[in-house]
C-alpha cells in the first residue's frame, strides 16, 4: 500500500453557529488553550462517543438476575484476610444491597 493510500483526508465543513454558542466555544476553548476548531472537534467526539454508548448499552442483553446473583455471592465470601489498613468499612456500615428499596428493585423481595 503506497503512502499516499494511508493519508486521510481532513474535510472542511463550514460550520454556522449562533452568536451567543460562538461566544461560548470560543471562551471555553481560550479557557482550556486550544483552537475553537480543536475545541469543536473534542466537543463532537465526545457527543459521538456518548451516543455509540447508548446505542451499546440499549442493544446489549439485559442482565440475568441468576447470573448476577452467582456473582454477588462470590462478592460477599469472606476469604479470610483482613482488609489492608485504610480499606476497613466506616463502623455501622450496611450494604445498600441489604435494604429494602435495593431488594424490591432488584426483584428479589
Amino acid at each position: 500500500m503506497q503512502a499516499a493510500d494511508k493519508k486521510s483526508t481532513i474535510g472542511k465543513f463550514p460550520l454556522r453557529l449562533m452568536p451567543s454558542v460562538k461566544r461560548e466555544a470560543e471562551e471555553f476553548s481560550r479557557q482550556e488553550g486550544v483552537s475553537l476548531n480543536q475545541f469543536i472537534n473534542v466537543a463532537v467526539a465526545e457527543k459521538l462517543s456518548r451516543l455509540q454508548h447508548d446505542r451499546w448499552v440499549a442493544s446489549r442483553a439485559k442482565p440475568d438476575p441468576a447470573r448476577t446473583a452467582r456473582a454477588l455471592a462470590i462478592l460477599d465470601r469472606d476469604n479470610g484476610n483482613e482488609p489492608d489498613p485504610g480499606d476497613e468499612l466506616p463502623e455501622g456500615y450496611v450494604s445498600i444491597r441489604f435494604s429494602p428499596e435495593y431488594e424490591k428493585s432488584a426483584g428479589t423481595e
